[in-house]
């Protein structure tokens, strides 16, 4: 058995908690995946050029960005941060409904930072929330967590894909000229040149192709309906609905009789004076804690580079999903474009089965371990993949390696960081907006350098990216050792001014006892 008692013990003392904060990493999935199989049917339906509705991929990144950074602000009391995932989810399934009505890129990109915002938020309270109820266990439930991210990514795709048309639409406000001169290095000889290809010019068949789409949105829309409704039932239960009191004793009562129990002596306010002074809220907060100015350098640099290592590697996840199709049917690759569609989709099977095999061992093997595994496998089959960067055969193989090292990184780093701070800074806020901002960062210098470059500069991006990652991990390796003595030299001197302290008192009471 992969788990021991005690593991599950936690799970179904937490379940309806932990399922519910699953199940709301599902709409995370599904809304961060449809944007590249449907860009150029968006294309089509809002009559923009291929560079203005790349914008609604910074639009969603930056957002999600601003969504992480401000989400910790929800986590105070758990009221708020169920509300906080209930509209999140709300909104996420309401923006897939109105998606088909975007007629214009301006108003894509507007509806796409609302959601942009919604994932943001349950970014960063899904993984607060966790960490908060397992503490030094979570590593298999933040694993199981981002499983469904991948999950989510999964469907998303799957579902899109058989209502995509052959082709895409182009510029129809003319624009041709300028499109086909900014994409020349990429485009020449590709099959996705035709959509540059004005909308006057094309065939009515294409036009009955690219108004299915819309039913792909409104699928994806209601299979995300459940989730609200369960994060709704689940502040029914915790009688968190002034208007719908239940007879269920809550959950968190249970949760917190638990926490006194196994602190012991120690009693329930110290946990809740270490939540409040270290603090898993958001970036602001975490700057303002009074507490700052005592910490030592390894405990800022622990924070820094372990936010580094997540911009670059979540940076190549974002780069790799948004980008790996226009390099696959650019030159030297040159395939098909049905064919080319396929890699978005392996490279998201992958991730999510990454992230499911990441559980078991989670359990079996330490974060640091798993980090350098996963780490050292990306740069090699990026290296691969640029050494074969004529082989159709391997770039499929490649994607599938590189989904598969990439998967666990996030949850891996979480549960490093928050092990080595002993759940008492804020990493989890620091992380989440960190790599939040190596999408948004890495999508856009990526693509910029293809647009300029060509498209084998995709791959040496990707090299570069990892190994500056890996260097970064290795001074984050460096400066934990440095918080361990740190730690280390100050539980020592505790124990020698103890000592000092009590050898005073013992020479005190023999002087006394002399005098008598």
């Amino acid at each position: 058995m992969f788990l021991d008692e005690r593991i599950v013990t936690l799970f179904k003392r937490n379940a309806h908690h932990t399922l519910t904060y699953w199940s709301v990493f599902f709409s995370f999935g599904l809304c961060i995946a449809f944007l590249g199989p449907t860009i150029l049917d968006l294309q089509c339906q809002t009559n923009s050029t291929l560079r203005q509705i790349t914008w609604v991929f910074f639009a969603q990144q930056f957002c999600l960005l601003i969504g992480s950074s401000v989400g910790g602000i929800f986590k105070r009391t758990l009221l708020t941060a169920l509300a906080a995932l209930f509209v999140s989810a709300l909104i996420i399934s309401v923006i897939f409904a109105i998606i088909p009505l975007c007629n214009n890129v301006l108003v894509l990109a507007i509806a796409m930072a609302v959601s942009g915002l919604a994932m943001g938020v349950i970014d960063t309270i899904a993984n607060i929330q966790l960490v908060t109820i397992y503490q030094k266990d979570s590593a298999v439930f933040l694993q199981a967590l981002h499983f469904f991210i991948g999950f989510g990514a999964l469907v998303s795709p799957l579902i899109v894909d058989p209502f995509l048309s052959e082709t895409g639409c182009g510029n129809h406000t003319g624009n041709e000229t300028e499109v086909i001169h900014h994409f020349r290095s990429m485009l020449r000889n590709s099959p996705i040149i035709e959509h540059s290809i004005p909308l006057s010019n094309l065939s009515h068949g294409v036009e009955k192709e690219e108004s299915s789409v819309h039913y792909a949105f409104w699928i994806m829309a209601l299979i995300n309906l459940p989730v609200p409704i369960a994060v709704l039932y689940l502040m029914y239960r915790e009688q968190l609905i002034p208007c719908c009191p239940s007879g269920t004793p809550r959950l968190l009562d249970k949760d917190e009789l638990a926490m006194e129990s196994q602190q012991g002596a120690e009693g329930p306010a110290v946990e809740q004076n270490e939540h409040e002074a270290g603090g898993h809220g958001s970036i602001f907060s975490c700057c303002q804690n009074d507490n700052l100015r005592e910490l030592p350098l390894s405990f800022f640099m622990i924070h820094i580079l372990g936010g580094m290592v997540l911009f670059m590697t979540d940076g190549i996840v974002g780069a790799y999903a948004g980008f790996v199709y226009t390099y696959a049917v650019a030159p030297p690759m040159s395939l098909p474009h049905k064919t080319a569609g396929y890699l978005a989709s392996i490279f998201w099977a992958a991730i999510t089965a990454g992230r499911l095999l990441s559980i078991p061992l989670s359990y079996r093997f330490q974060p640091v371990k798993l980090l350098i595994f996963n780490l050292a496998g990306a740069i090699v089959t990026v290296l691969m993949l640029l050494i074969f960067y004529t082989n159709s055969i391997f770039l499929f193989v490649g994607t599938c390696l590189c989904g598969l090292f990439l998967s666990s990184i996030f949850p891996c780093m979480l549960a490093y960081t928050e092990d080595i701070l002993d759940y008492q800074g804020c990493a989890t806020s620091v992380l989440v907006t960190s790599a939040g901002m190596g999408e948004m960062v890495m999508q856009v210098l990526v693509g910029s350098i293809i647009q300029t470059e060509g498209s084998y500069s995709f791959l040496l991006c990707g090299m570069i990216i990892a190994c500056i990652g890996f260097i970064l991990f290795i001074g984050l390796l460096l400066f934990h050792r440095m918080h361990r003595n740190y730690l280390t030299g100050t539980q020592v001197n505790l124990q020698v001014t103890s000592r000092e302290r009590y050898r005073c008192c013992v020479g005190l009471l023999n002087k006394l006892s002399l005098k008598r």
